[in-house]
């Protein structure tokens, strides 16, 4: 039984030392573990494979954090054949019972928060504090989803007329393929399978090939909690060959999906294709990234502008969706604003996330990237930013135990429509743009295929209605960064080539689960 509302949980600023031993205690006992094997998990089965997926330290290459059994194509199949026979019993769950589940599983990750967050320190890179960040969003989402599955429980309201007993109410879609990424690897890959499951669907979770164990202690937790052997099958493995067979499998009833645009659109594209003994067209949840702005107008608060673009371009390393890659500055305060994000960017430390760096003006350590792909990706958009436009600061990649470092970068005299304007990079690097008029910063702002995150800084109430009529962003924020959506506060998805606009710890997602159903009774 829910006996409050929904509250979000407080994020630890390791301000006390008492914090700060918990939290190095749990990333000593976390290193502990290193090289464990972790197996797959089929209808409450583990098994392990011979073939493994290596998850390794970003910040030191050198150490296993863990080593994950990887899925084959038939187990794959299997996978999906248990789940579509689970949801037939699954599906017909009270949703109390589900619900009540959740906030088990709530309160145990609030317990192992310290551990969770030391995962992620060492499987992605994340600080300390954005560590507990994700940890707690998960926990969010699960308080808020348990609700609001009772909720949806409740029905809908329908039109009464005489003679008639109608009532319209919400069944769950069936077999659900759930692909989350590693930036967030607790968070959204906790909202996106809880989502489904509290919903009555059975899940197949297919974790990034970067964080495979944070997403097994996901797994761990909900079982924990009382969720049934069968509901959720963790299925790590290649997206070529696992992730192709559950978007193909016509027992898939829906695949929700965060990470590129251009995966994104190959999985809209796959999934659209009505395989032999398929019985529905299946649904697609996808967030698919973006290439978010913030507008600096000469009437704005240029100091906290100053502090909002800096954070939100290289808050972990610039690997989020919602990162500020685009500054969009008025001209009159173009070199000044130039000056100050350059001061306080070369304040960010760069390396070993393990290590606490006390706060200085808010900004944290900055960790690695995620993985050398990523870094050879980054450093090549580094490179033709030196040829093509001003470097302000950065760009380097500092040797520090082989790990995968890249300096916080700033480029500025970025023309609207380059290619550093327009793709998105997914690191720490930012491009400023002079506009020459407010109109100028609407229409650079609204230049991308994306449309996800986007903030203006002005004192003027006329130009914030104007942009909040015109920036066509599915989060739009005024007077504050670009980044750091709380569930409930803040529900979160975009437009265009963002994707779905799901919305997700909102109070229309769980709808995407669901299929409404009416039965009429004469009387």
């Amino acid at each position: 039984m829910i006996t409050k509302q929904f509250e979000n949980n407080k994020v630890n600023l390791f301000k006390t030392e008492e914090e700060r031993k918990l939290m190095a205690d749990a990333i000593k006992k976390v290193e502990k573990s290193f090289s464990k094997e972790y197996p797959i998990v089929i209808d409450g089965k583990e098994i392990m494979n011979s073939g493994k997926i290596k998850s390794v330290n970003p910040s030191k290459p050198s150490e296993i954090v863990g080593l994950v059994s990887k899925a084959s194509k038939e187990q794959a199949i299997e996978a999906l054949e248990k789940a579509h026979k689970n949801f037939q019993w699954w599906s017909r769950e009270s949703q109390a019972k589900r619900s009540a589940i959740l906030l088990r599983a709530a309160e145990i990750m609030r317990q192992r928060k310290m551990e969770l967050n030391a995962v992620m320190v060492t499987e992605v890179g994340k600080n300390w504090v954005e560590a507990d960040a994700d940890t707690a969003e998960a926990i969010d989402f699960m308080e808020f989803y348990a609700r609001e599955g009772l909720r949806y429980a409740s029905g809908a309201p329908v039109v009464k007329i005489n003679g008639e007993d109608n009532r319209q109410f919400y069944i769950p879609l069936g077999v659900g393929v759930v692909i989350p990424p590693w930036n967030f690897p607790l968070a959204i890959t906790t909202g996106m399978t809880t989502a489904a499951i509290v919903t009555g669907n059975t899940v197949i979770l297919k974790p990034a090939s970067d964080t495979p164990v944070i997403a097994y202690k996901l797994y761990e937790i909900l079982k924990e909690a009382g969720l049934p052997d069968g509901v959720l099958t963790y299925l790590p493995g290649s997206g070529g060959e696992v992730g192709d067979t559950l978007v193909d499998h016509p027992l898939t009833r829906f695949i929700t999906f965060t990470g590129s645009m251009e995966i994104g659109i190959r999985i809209y594209e796959r999934a659209s294709k009505v395989n032999s003994g398929q019985k529905w067209l299946k649904r697609v949840i996808a967030e698919m990234g973006g290439k978010d702005y913030i507008i600096v107008e000469n009437d704005g608060d240029i100091e906290s502008a100053a502090n909002g673009i800096v954070q939100g371009a290289f808050g972990f390393q610039g690997q989020k969706c919602s990162a500020c890659s685009r500054a969009i500055i008025n001209k009159e305060i173009y070199e000044k604003m130039i000056g100050m994000v350059k001061e306080r960017t070369e304040k960010i430390k760069v390396g070993d996330t393990r290590e606490f760096t006390i706060p200085d003006v808010h900004y944290y350590n900055m960790g690695p990237v995620a993985n050398i792909a990523s870094k050879e990706k980054i450093m090549e958009y580094i490179e033709f930013g030196k040829k093509n436009s001003r470097l302000v600061t950065g760009g380097s990649a500092p040797e520090i135990n082989g790990g995968y470092f890249i300096q916080p970068t700033v480029f500025a005299d970025i023309k609207p429509m380059s290619k550093l304007e327009q793709e998105e990079i997914f690191g720490p690097v930012l491009s400023i743009i002079k506009s020459e008029s407010f109109e100028n910063s609407i229409e650079i702002a609204n230049d991308t295929n994306y449309g996800l995150t986007g903030a203006i800084y002005t004192n003027s109430r006329e130009k914030l209605s104007k942009a909040e009529r015109e920036l066509f962003t599915g989060n739009l924020y005024l007077n504050r960064g670009c980044t750091g959506a709380l569930v409930g506060v803040h529900p979160f998805g975009g437009f265009n080539m963002s994707g779905t606009d799901s919305k997700a710890g909102g109070t229309d997602y769980l709808l995407l689960f669901l299929q409404a159903k009416l039965v009429s009774e004469k009387v």
